[in-house]
């Protein structure tokens, strides 16, 4: 029997595929630290939970393919913060935001057609495209300049006539980059002169660190009808389970035949979006705690990062994570290592190998991407238990 090239030629998550590996060392009785995940463990706001404890109906029903009134609303007020009014017929709520991107890649995109990116970028951003029969193109971004953007030319040399659209993740997973408003402004002017949009994922712009500003690509106000916008309640109010997302655009035609795709797959589930809507509610202070903790990490990670030679790496400004080069040859095979052939005292750690978010073949085979949304102390004792498991597989496995 045949499978589709599509599926075929897509592939397995990074950042889940050596699942299994951890599976079998937690029966073993392996303590895993999980550094290859972005699961946050701050408390997620008890007005989510309040909501759904008081949601109360005799048929839990469909809601509109667009999301729930009050939750559209709750969405407009949030981006009023950010200088934008959005209106209803300007952003649909998804089934987080992953579904986003892939509703936007198969609004834009024919088979064949190109999203140009920088890399390192989001591994799934792989998977979304051959959903739609479309191509990442990317272009590189390197440690050594924090992952910012190349000049203009280097971004242009890969616009074709199947071009479709630029993408960033703003800040940036897996890097932790947080484009300035000239880096922003360089695309906004590239995509009006070659005809495209631009696609922000800002999923992570509450989690902006040392006092820098953040700029949304909503600033760009001369191609608001070429910026789309994804995002997510997962990371900002540590609700991941709840898949709650959206994908908002000035753009009226776009936005017009994005709802084919979300009256196909009916709505988003309700009482998700009922505790998603009290989350309206949450005060600022939040916000401010959970940036103050990220970066507190953050400072740990680093710091312990510093005292392992060979490891280079430069202190991400945004989101929780950083791309690591490692003093092996494959990160892949290290990552396995720590899940079937290292333990200290019982505990070893899992990581997410690099090479999985390039798109260019041979690229970041010695790069991990690490996550840091353990708590202080764990966190401490992975970072060590790193340190000690690179030494032990320099000297026994290379």
């Amino acid at each position: 029997m045949k499978l589709s090239n599509r599926i075929l030629n897509m592939q397995f998550s990074p950042i889940r595929k050596l699942a299994p590996y951890a599976a079998e060392a937690k029966k073993r009785g392996i303590k895993v630290y999980h550094l290859n995940i972005g699961q946050p463990d701050v408390k997620t706001p008890d007005l989510f939970f309040k909501a759904i404890e008081n949601f109360k109906t005799s048929v839990l029903a469909y809601t509109e393919s667009q999301g729930m009134d009050e939750l559209q609303e709750s969405f407009i007020e949030y981006y009023k913060k950010w200088g934008t009014e959005f209106t209803k017929k300007e952003l649909v709520v998804t089934n987080g935001g992953s579904e986003a991107i892939m509703l936007t890649f198969m609004t834009i995109c024919d088979p064949g057609d190109e999203i140009v990116s920088p890399e390192p970028f989001y591994t799934n951003y792989n998977g979304f495209a051959e959903t739609a029969s479309a191509k990442m193109v990317p272009y590189l971004t390197k440690a050594e300049d924090g992952f910012h953007l190349p000049n203009r030319e280097v971004i242009e040399s890969k616009i074709t006539d199947k071009t479709r659209a630029l993408m960033i993740s703003n800040p940036g997973n897996p890097t932790g980059t947080v484009y300035t408003p000239e880096e922003l402004r360089m695309l906004g002017d590239i995509a009006k002169e070659h005809d495209l949009y631009l696609i922000a994922d800002e999923v992570y712009r509450e989690f902006v660190y040392d006092g820098l500003q953040y700029t949304s690509t909503l600033s760009l106000k001369d191609i608001e009808d070429r910026v789309i916008i994804v995002d997510s309640i997962s990371k900002r109010y540590s609700a991941c389970g709840a898949r709650i997302g959206l994908v908002a655009s000035k753009n009226q035609e776009f936005m017009h035949n994005v709802m084919k795709l979300c009256q196909s797959r009916l709505c988003v589930p309700t009482v998700e979006q009922v505790g998603a809507i009290a989350l309206k509610d949450t005060p600022e202070s939040y916000f401010v705690e959970t940036r103050k903790e990220y970066q507190k990490r953050r400072d740990i990670l680093m710091e312990g990062l510093g005292k392992i030679s060979g490891v280079v790496c430069k202190k991400p400004t945004g989101a929780f994570y950083v791309v690591a080069k490692l003093p092996v040859k494959n990160a892949e095979n290290f990552a396995k290592f720590l899940l079937t052939d290292f333990s200290k005292d019982g505990k070893t750690v899992m990581v997410a190998p690099a090479n999985g978010f390039y798109a260019t073949p041979g690229l970041g085979q010695d790069e991990i991407r690490i996550s840091y949304c353990l708590n202080c102390d764990d966190l401490k004792n992975a970072v060590n238990l790193l340190k000690i498991a690179i030494d032990e597989y320099k000297k026994t496995r290379e």
